[in-house]
């Protein structure tokens, strides 16, 4: 397995761990939400929104271990892409769109995170679709 793909998924069982931080501190206290993240309208955040954040933070996070675990599933690989996709657009669409969240660090990281994600998954890409055809050669 190449480097990039080995440093790829330890970025991802690194931010998967993040994410079931930020999972738990969801459940925990949804003030997190609205002290970090949502800081244009706090009014609008509550417990069910926190836990369905949560709920939702939790899903990315086993899909990127799963991943981090199983890089070469090709099916896993792109739904992962996927997480960091919909984090993206949802944290841009919170602090362009709808003004429900200020340009901090606790929107600025995930849209870091998720932009440094994608950026890393698709560079990988080709490193999938390079591997499998070394291994065939090497095997002849």
């Amino acid at each position: 397995m190449s480097r990039f793909l080995n440093v790829l998924r330890s970025w991802l069982v690194m931010v998967s761990i993040i994410a079931m931080g930020n999972t738990l501190q969801s459940f925990r206290d949804h003030t997190f939400l609205y002290e970090k993240l949502y800081t244009g309208k706090p009014d609008l955040v509550n417990g069910l929104q926190a836990r369905t954040f949560g709920i939702w933070t939790l899903l990315s996070s086993v899909i990127r271990c799963l991943c981090a675990i199983d890089i070469r599933n090709k099916t896993l690989y792109h739904i992962t892409l996927w997480t960091f996709l919909l984090a993206l657009g949802h944290f841009l669409s919170e602090l362009f769109v709808y003004g429900t969240a200020a340009p901090t660090i606790g929107v600025l990281a995930p849209l870091m995170v998720a932009s440094f994600s994608i950026l890393g998954m698709l560079v990988g890409l080709r490193y999938l679709e390079v591997e499998p055809v070394s291994r065939q050669k090497k095997r002849n």
